[in-house]
């Protein structure tokens, strides 16, 4: 009466566990993308700040206020500190999807040497990663059909 019901297809092999790790894998690395981003968008601040340097929010009457180019100075560093953030999170977001994909060797295993500097879940995962991608087995997975 617990009879499974028959399937028209022929049944597939289990997964292994590598490719399970993988997936595992892809997915923190999509954890570690939103949390790189959330840090990436710290020197928010400091564009806030340089932003209002340059409009002249702090003159004030009597009080020597600072030069225009500390306030561009802030808004460049704080923009570019921004922007290198999001790459590297948006480097993190597509090194899960291409574990997940099974795409991309070189590439998965160059981005798991790099989130490595993220310290310290950019360091276990990346750590994970490259036990894992240098498996003959994993890397036979990678392999174009």
């Amino acid at each position: 009466m617990n009879d499974p019901l028959p399937s028209a297809a022929a049944p597939s092999a289990p997964p292994s566990k590598d490719a399970a790790h993988l997936d595992l894998i892809g997915v923190f690395y999509y954890v570690l993308a939103a949390i790189a981003a959330l840090f990436s968008l710290f020197p928010l601040i400091h564009v806030t700040m340089g932003a209002a340097m340059i409009s002249g929010a702090f003159d004030q009457p009597g009080n020597g206020a600072p030069p225009q180019i500390v306030g561009w100075l802030f808004l460049v560093m704080g923009a570019i500190f921004i922007l290198v953030g999001m790459a590297f999170a948006a480097s993190m977001a597509l090194a899960g999807r291409r574990l997940r994909q099974r795409r991309s060797y070189t590439l998965c295993l160059v981005l798991a040497a790099l989130s490595c500097m993220f310290m310290p879940f950019g360091t276990v995962i990346g750590v994970l990663a490259l036990v894992l991608l240098v498996k003959p087995e994993v890397k036979a997975m990678f392999a174009p059909a």
